[in-house]
Parts: structure tokens; sequence; C-alpha cells
């Protein structure tokens, strides 16, 4: 199969903690099966979706053993984690070997009401935040002789909540920040502490760039005349692909098998797909990426589960989806 396009499937075995066991009406371990559903921690998050790949394959192979192209399987368990080990590891080793695939589809659980109605074809990007602003520490009955870095700081942290970053564009929302904590004092009501920090997040769009992102931010606490110091931590940029092969035999594979008229989207949180589209960051060299797998409603909650009844037309789409991008 060294002709024609390079299609991969991926995933990630690991999956969040059970949260309270007891709260679960069966062992999170433990698959089961009880009115139509399966359930288990991993069991839409997503191991049904790896399930669903490899029986498409194995279908799609037993059709035509020689298919034109090349199918390839990249199966990690850092996804839920700090992400260095899985697939940013991977895509680094398998470049520097040369390989890069054309397609990809990451069997992370994008639909919402029904199976196929949703698939992502990008996210956002996600910068993370850590601004400390200086103050100077003493008694509360001396104002005089302190700075409060929580008064001082105020002023900054709500222009920051209230700053307008873009208004998005066709494909995504417009880019939003979050402060998340905000730490200060020395548990005694009678001292004013001598630094504050805050942590925030924002959810940007390809209108924004990380480095322009940091001036901003950094220019407003300027602007405030405070002292302040930095520490920054970039999740992943934003990527998109764009209406093309990979997203027309996506739609074409979901009506088949649906009958639905699938939404491309751009929303949720992050996932491996950061690191697969700009594939070891390759300048141009973009890896086409989408998300597609089963109804994401119970994820990362207890009993979680999925439908019995969507696990076969999801391994049909994945297999109609390789069939129409390695036709001969």
């Amino acid at each position: 199969m060294a002709d024609g396009a390079h299609l991969m499937f991926a995933g990630h075995t690991d999956v969040v903690p059970s949260g309270p066991v007891e709260e679960w009406d069966t062992p999170p371990f433990e698959p089961t099966i009880r009115d139509g559903m399966l359930y288990g921690r991993g069991a839409a998050d997503m191991k049904s979706s790896l399930a669903a790949m490899i029986s498409a394959i194995e279908s799609l192979l037993n059709k035509d053993p020689n298919p034109i192209g090349t199918l390839s399987f990249l199966i990690t368990s850092d996804e839920e984690g700090d992400a260095i080990h899985g697939t940013r590891h991977a895509i680094s080793e398998l470049a520097s070997r040369g390989i890069r695939p054309d397609y990809r589809i990451v069997g992370e659980p994008s639909s919402s009401q029904q199976l196929g109605d949703v698939v992502r074809c990008g996210r956002r990007g996600s910068l993370n935040g850590k601004v400390t602003v200086k103050g100077i520490q003493g008694h509360v009955a001396y104002p005089d002789s302190v700075a409060n870095p929580i008064h001082m700081a105020a002023p900054a942290l709500a222009a920051l909540a209230d700053e307008v970053w873009d208004a998005g564009n066709a494909y995504y929302p417009p880019s939003s920040l979050q402060i998340s904590n905000i730490q200060s004092g020395t548990g005694a009501t009678n001292v004013v502490p001598g630094e504050l920090t805050a942590l925030f997040n924002i959810r940007f769009s390809t209108e924004q760039t990380e480095a322009g992102l940091r001036k901003r931010i950094e220019e407003i606490f300027q602007q405030h005349g405070l002292e302040s110091e930095f520490q920054w931590q970039l999740s992943g940029p934003p990527f998109l692909t764009v209406h093309g092969a990979l997203t027309a035999a996506v739609q074409a594979a979901i009506l088949e098998e649906t009958g639905l008229e699938t939404e491309l989207s751009t929303s949720g949180g992050t996932s491996d797909g950061r690191f697969i589209s700009p594939w070891n960051g390759a300048g141009e060299a973009r890896v086409e990426v989408v998300e597609l797998g089963p109804i994401n409603a119970t994820i990362h909650k207890i009993n979680e589960c999925v439908a019995i009844d969507d696990l076969a037309p999801l391994a049909k789409i994945y297999e109609g989806i390789a069939a129409r991008l390695l036709e001969k």
C-alpha cells in the first residue's frame, strides 16, 4: 500500500479517574451492558472509537486486501495527562523518519445528540498564564507604608476580563479569557500581603497568535503601573481543517450511514489534534485532521456510557471514509 494517500486513525487508551466509585451504578472499570448502553470509564472517551476503527479496517481489508494507499494507527496513552509522552512524542519520532499522513481521523467523542451530527474540524488554541503582582507587606493600620497588591491588581484584572479580543470568524467563536484562580494574603486580617498571583486561560481562534496575546496581556498590567511577573504555558495553538477531501469523505460517509448532514465544528476543549495538524511544526505541511466519535454527553462523568446501537454504525462510517480516500 505504498502508493496513494496515507490515512491514519488515532486515539488514546488512557482515561480520566473514575471519581467516587460508590456513585457509579456499576463498577467503573468493569464494562457493563444494561438498557442498550455500555457503561464504564472510557466507554465514550474513547475506547469505543478505537474498537470501531479496528473493526472498520478489518472489514475494509476483507473486501479489498490491497487498497491504493496506506492505512495506519497511532494509539497512545497520554492524552488525558500531561500530553508529553504520547502523541506529541510519537509525532516527533515519526517526523524524524520522514513519515507524515495526508489525513487523520481522531476518535474523540464529537457527536452531540445523534451519532455523526457533529464532527470537529478544528479546535481553539489554549494559552495558560500566571501573573504575580508585587506589593509591599505591612500592618493594615499603616496604609502609607504598604502597597496592597489586591487593591492594585483589581482594576487590571477587571480590564483583563472585559477585554474584547476579537469577533471570531466563520469557523471560530470569539476568543475568550477566564481568570480561574486568585491567591493572596497571609490568612491574618491585620496584614497587607506582599504579592498576589492570578491564573488565567484564554481559548483563542486563528484571529490571534500566542505572541500577540502575551504582548497585549502584559501591556494591560503595565498600563496600570503594576510590577508584574508572568509565566506562560501554551497547551496548543488553534488548528483548522478547511473543506477538502477529508471533510468531503466524512460528510458523505455519515450521510450514507445515518442520513444526517453533519455539522463541522471547532467547539470544545483541546485534543491531540493540536499536535497532529502541524505535524511537528512542519510549516505549511499540514495534516488534514477531523475528530469523529460517539455522543459526548457522559464523558468524564459518573456512569460514562455509549449506546450499543451506535457502535456498528460508527465502524461503518470509519470504513466508508477510508474506502473513499483510498479508492482505486
